[in-house]
């Protein structure tokens, strides 16, 4: 899989464990699925993996949205059929959320972005050994709890300097039509996958996982993989 990858410092042939996530910024389960996550790398049973590697890569929800989105409720309108179908669906959403620790203002967002740019900032994170973690925790924050326009090159812009970055390089970064199209190709790269759906989980590999598992499931997962490289 062709990787922007977030590798922490680690000694020269170490023993990793790579976790590939393919996931969109406006996923409420990939936020979710992201806390999940976390939680399993926090347990008690995580203490005896691998140094961890966390690789993330772009999946657009609505790949055909137009460059400068779209109002909110019209979104809604057209893929759920209207407000009222689409409280029915975010009210699970929000309990879900609420059980992991987050508290989402779905309600709040008033427009609907296009994440092209926003994956490209996630990459620009990522260069070289960089952890594109932070950055991808505050894009989804932006969007879910401070209902950010995050397909706004400026909001962006200003998210990465929050983050101790460059805020004019990142701005050049996600406005470049050369790295948009590397955006593009590899989104398209993970559909060619048969990854249809996100979040998306890939353990070394060599082990998969499909939606936002409980931490048990997930640390199953990874302890599965390490065993299976370094056994």
């Amino acid at each position: 899989m062709a990787a922007w990858h977030a590798a922490y410092n680690l000694p020269m042939n170490s023993p990793t464990l790579t976790i590939d996530v393919v996931s969109d910024v406006v996923c409420p389960w990939c936020y979710i699925g992201k806390r999940k996550l976390e939680a399993a790398l926090e347990s008690a049973g995580a203490s005896h993996l691998p140094a961890v590697v966390i690789r993330w890569h772009p999946f657009q929800l609505n790949p055909d949205m137009p460059a400068l989105g779209v109002p909110r409720k019209q979104y809604l309108e057209e893929k759920f059929g209207g407000p009222q179908r689409a409280a029915e669906i975010y009210e699970r959403v929000r309990a879900a959320g609420q059980a992991v620790g987050l508290q989402l203002n779905i309600d709040g967002i008033t427009r609907q972005p296009n994440t092209l740019a926003a994956h490209a900032l996630i990459a620009f994170a990522q260069q070289g050994d960089a952890d594109g973690n932070d950055i991808k925790e505050r894009l989804l924050k932006a969007y879910f709890v401070e209902n950010r326009f995050i397909g706004d090159p400026v909001v962006l812009a200003d998210i990465a300097e929050e983050a101790g970055l460059s805020g004019s390089a990142a701005q050049a970064f996600v406005t470049d039509p050369e790295q948009l199209a590397q955006v593009a190709q590899a989104d398209a790269h993970v559909r060619s996958l048969g990854i249809n759906g996100v979040p998306f989980f890939i353990f070394n590999r060599a082990v998969t996982l499909s939606g936002a598992q409980d931490p048990a499931i997930l640390l199953a997962a990874m302890q599965q993989a390490s065993k299976a490289k370094f056994d």
